[in-house]
This record gives structure tokens, sequence and C-alpha cells, in this order.
């Protein structure tokens, strides 16, 4: 069975989405509107929600809605109005401490009955740098070298409490076994920590681990610690290569192929037929404010590219950043592959920021996620649906279905926790493994 996760955004993914008759702004910054889209998901069997996020302002607020919530805070109430769906936030390793992080991902865990899971990044945005006593944000290495051992220092405090620690017995009077909880003293080069975590044991152990960075950097760091890869590729040949080169890095960290979901984007437009998809891609398009998608241009490249003619094509950007390189790296690939004027290159990106965008048919769209899930370049998918909550109305009401007709997807939930969706087991405390028999 493919897996299937719906990624929110407050309208949509469209980048014109709030100014679409179908969306309402102001329903956005409620939790009412989350909360609906939660259950839709839910209604259509989906793994998870995911929720993006950044420490700084994104984009032009002048020409795009922001009503981005602080992601675990809207989770956990979003755990309450729902039941089965698992429940993602993005979270950075480098403007955190491991120790906060690990209690709230402990603490949604609990909350929500094991349904938690973490997308770690490590923030590429100069904004959020300067958000932080920064003058300028840490290289790409020094990122991923933070998050190392960040992810490493939060999973012993998620095994400082052994599953059986909290014992419960008030007739003697002991609550837990104090033998059981141990601090980790953790010393290294950019965390000292001395624990115990001050909540048990996640229920899942460790609540799922998603990473989205495809950098080599990225790639390699996927293979160590992440259980699901949210990705972005604009061909089944990039999607399948970068599929079998992630797997093909498991085996060194003593992990099978089936440890590791890989979920490329796609934010499909659906229409009756073909010509009504093409036309609401048209629609959609032709909200696009050139001067937001500049500024997201430039900011994906990490160069200003504004003062260039819009129907000219993209200037030399050089081959390198120090921000998100994958993005980089896909974003230059289509211009130059495909000849792509700027203005042509803002409309490619408007509808998924670098991820496959497909207007179709339902029919059609699960005849790409077939291709893609059988052709072995994908797991599963990033349903990323361009206006909300009507397309993801669309998604669960009609393309949902006909992958259940195929025998490609559930058709009720066969287990309570976001870890039992993904068919991943649940992480053995790595206490326990060094106790004697």
């Amino acid at each position: 069975m493919m897996h299937l996760n719906a990624f929110v955004m407050p309208n949509g993914h469209h980048e014109a989405a709030w100014r679409h008759p179908s969306t309402d702004p102001h329903r956005a910054r409620t939790l009412r509107h989350y909360a609906d889209i939660a259950r839709t998901a839910e209604r259509g069997k989906l793994d998870s929600i995911f929720l993006a996020d950044g420490v700084a302002l994104w984009g032009n607020v002048k020409h795009n809605s922001h009503s981005h919530f602080e992601p675990l805070t809207l989770l956990s109430a979003l755990a309450a109005s729902t039941v089965h769906i698992g429940l993602i936030a993005t979270a950075s390793t480098t403007y955190n401490e491991p120790y906060h992080l690990a209690r709230k991902f402990a603490s949604l865990d609990h909350l929500s009955g094991g349904r938690a899971g973490w997308n770690i990044v490590t923030s590429a945005g100069i904004d959020e740098a300067r958000n932080f006593n920064l003058a300028k944000r840490p290289s790409h290495d020094a990122r991923y070298d933070r998050a190392e051992e960040f992810v490493e220092v939060v999973k012993k405090l998620w095994d400082s409490w052994d599953d059986d620690a909290a014992v419960v017995d008030r007739p003697s009077g002991v609550y837990a076994d104090t033998d059981r909880i141990r601090a980790i003293a953790h010393d290294g080069p950019h965390f000292q920590v001395r624990g115990p975590l001050n909540i048990e044991r996640p229920v899942q152990g460790y609540p799922l681990l998603v990473q989205a960075g495809s950098s080599e950097t990225g790639k390699e760091y996927a293979a160590r610690h992440a259980e699901a890869v949210f990705t972005a590729q604009q061909t089944f040949a990039e999607g399948k290569a970068f599929y079998e080169d992630v797997k093909g890095r498991l085996a060194k960290y003593g992990r099978t192929p089936d440890e590791l979901k890989i979920l490329p984007g796609i934010s499909p437009i659906l229409g009756r037929t073909e010509a009504e998809a093409r036309e609401r891609e048209a629609e959609l398009n032709a909200l696009i404010i050139p001067d937001y998608g500049l500024q997201q241009l430039s900011k994906m490249l990490d160069h200003d590219v504004t003062g260039y003619p819009l129907d000219g094509p993209l200037p030399d950007v050089g081959s390198f950043t120090e921000g998100g390189q994958s993005r980089f790296d896909l974003v230059v690939g289509l211009a130059r592959r495909e000849d792509l004027t700027i203005r042509q290159l803002l409309e490619r990106l408007a509808g998924g920021r670098g991820h496959r965008v497909f207007a179709g048919t339902p029919v059609q769209v699960a005849d790409e996620l077939e291709a893609w899930f059988r052709g072995g370049a994908a797991d599963g998918f990033n349903v990323m649906p361009p206006t909300l909550p009507g397309g993801l109305d669309d998604f669960v009401d009609l393309v949902v279905p006909e992958l259940q007709r195929r025998g490609l997807f559930r058709t009720e939930y066969s287990g309570s926790t976001l870890r039992e969706h993904y068919g991943l087991a649940r992480p053995v405390n790595r206490n326990r493994v060094k106790e004697p028999a």
C-alpha cells in the first residue's frame, strides 16, 4: 500500500490561492479551518498531515497571506479533533535546544495517543539567523553538524525513561521506579545535557522522524536518521534516481529499505476533464503577483533576480548556495532544461515551489501516482492541495477512492499510531538493549 500525507498550508499551495474565490483567508486564521482539514484527511484514511514552519516572516506579506501558527501548538489542538490521523510538525535543529524539542514532541505523542512526527530541518534562511542573535546563517555543513548531534541528544532523552518506569503502584506509594530513569550525561561539541527528560518515554518510543533535505549531506542524514522523506522531483527519472540513491545508503547504517519511506510532493489540480483541470490551473496562474514570485525565486536561488526582464532567461546565479542546496539545484535545472523565461519559471513554481504540479482528471492523477509507486520512484506521496479546503476535499473524494479500487491504498486504518500507519517498528529503548540478559 502507498502512503499519503497531506501537506497543509493556510489557503493551499498555489501562491495565489488566497485570491481564489474558493478560499477564505480570514477563516484560515481559525482553529476550525484546520480542524476541518484534518478531519477531511482522516476521512480519506490518509497517514498524516504535515505543517511546515520557519522562524522568520515568510515571503512578501504584501502579496500573500501569512497565517502560519506555531505547529506544535496547532497540532496539539488538532489531536483533540481527530482520532487516527498522524500529526507531523516542522522544528529546527539550528534555533532550538534538544531538551525543549524532546519534551514538546513527547508531549504531543502522549496527548495524541502516539500520532506525533517531527520534520527535522536545519533552517537555511538568512532572515531566520537574524532573529537569533546571528548576523549571518551558519554554513550548510555547520547546520548539519549541529543537527546530527541534536537528534542524537533528543533520542537519548526519549530513552531516559524505560517504558515501564512509571509503575503507578498506589498501595505501596511508588509512582515510578527511579532505577529505570537515567541521566543521559551528554557532553558533545554543541550540547551539554544532563537529563533525564521530565516526561515519560513517548507512546511510539520515538515520534516518527521525517526529513526533507535532498542535498548530498541531506540524503546522507536521511539515510542515517529519517523514517520518512518529503522530497521534490519534477520527473519520474529524477524521482527514481533519488529513491534508489537514498535507499542505497541505508545498509551502511544497518537499516533495510523498508525502514525509510520516500514521499515526493505532488500538487494535483483536478477537473472532470483534462481541459477543465487545465482551465483551473490557468485560473490560478492568472492571479499570480509577479513581485511576490520574484521575491520567492530570489530566496530559493540566494540571488536577487528582481531587476531582470520577466520575459528574458534566468541570469547566471552560480552553482552553489549556503541556503537550500537541493531546491537551488532543482529550480536552476528546471529553468535550464526547459529553457524557461523568468515569467514561465514563476508560473511553474507558483503551484508547488519546485514540487510537481499535475493538472488532470482523478483517473489521470491516480495513473501518475501508481506509475511512480509501482515503478520504484516513491513509497507514497506528499499531497499538496493547490487550494484549501477544496483541493483536499477533491483529492479525498475523487482520487482516494480510485486508488482504493486499484488496491493501492487502505480502506480503513489498521493501527492507532503514526508508526503503524507507515508500517514502521517501535524503537527499542537503547538502555534495555544494553542490559544483560
